[in-house]
C-alpha cells in the first residue's frame, strides 16, 4: 500500500480544518485551543489550531492519502516546517471573501515552495460567500501562474473538497512518473 502525505497550509480562518474534517475518514485530529482575548483574532472564530491537524483518505486498497493541517497563526509557524518534512504535495487554502489575507497566502505559498519542490494547488476557499473573489480574479490578485491549479473551494462541501485533492493527486502522480 502506498501512502501520499499532502499538507493543507494557509493563513489564520481561511478554512484548512474545516477542508479535512470535510472528507476525513476518521475523526479527524486536532489541536484546537481557545483563541486569548488578547489575541488580534479574538471575535473571528472561537478556536484555533496551535500544531495540526490530521485526517486520513483511503483512495483504494492501494492507496491512502494523509492529510495534514497547519497552524494559521504566525506565531505557530515553527510548526511549518516540520509538517512539510515528508510532504508530496501541499494545498495553499486562501479565503477568498478577506482580500487582506492574500498578502499572508502568498507568503505562505512561498515558505511552502521553499522547503520542498512537490506540487502543489491552490484553493480559493468561501466561494459560496457573496463577496468572494472569482478563483481567476485570485489567480492575477497572488500573481500566481497559469501552470498552477487555482481551484474554486467550499471547504464545507465534501466533493469540492474532493475535487481540490484529486487535482492535487493528479499532480503529484504525474511527476513521479516523470522522475
Amino acid at each position: 500500500m502506498q501512502t501520499v502525505k499532502m499538507v493543507v497550509t494557509g493563513p489564520f480562518n481561511a478554512g484548512k480544518t474545516e477542508f479535512i474534517r470535510s472528507i476525513s475518514e476518521i475523526d479527524v485530529v486536532t489541536t484546537d485551543e481557545g483563541i486569548s482575548p488578547t489575541s488580534a483574532e479574538f471575535g473571528t472564530k472561537e478556536t484555533t489550531t496551535v500544531a495540526m491537524d490530521f485526517g486520513r483518505i483511503t483512495v483504494d486498497d492501494d492507496l491512502v492519502l494523509y492529510l495534514f493541517g497547519t497552524p494559521g497563526q504566525r506565531r505557530f509557524d515553527f510548526m511549518w516546517e516540520i509538517l512539510a518534512e515528508g510532504m508530496l504535495g501541499f494545498v495553499v487554502m486562501v479565503d477568498s471573501s478577506k482580500p487582506e489575507t492574500f498578502r499572508e497566502a502568498k507568503s505562505i505559498l512561498e515558505t511552502f515552495r521553499a522547503y520542498a519542490p512537490t506540487p502543489y494547488v491552490v484553493a480559493a476557499n468561501k466561494q459560496d460567500h457573496p463577496e468572494a473573489w472569482a478563483a481567476e480574479d485570485l489567480r492575477i490578485a497572488l500573481r500566481i501562474d497559469d501552470d498552477i491549479k487555482l481551484l474554486p473551494c467550499v471547504a464545507t462541501d465534501k466533493e469540492s473538497v474532493k475535487n481540490v485533492l484529486l487535482e492535487l493527486l493528479y499532480s503529484i502522480l504525474e511527476e513521479m512518473e516523470e522522475t
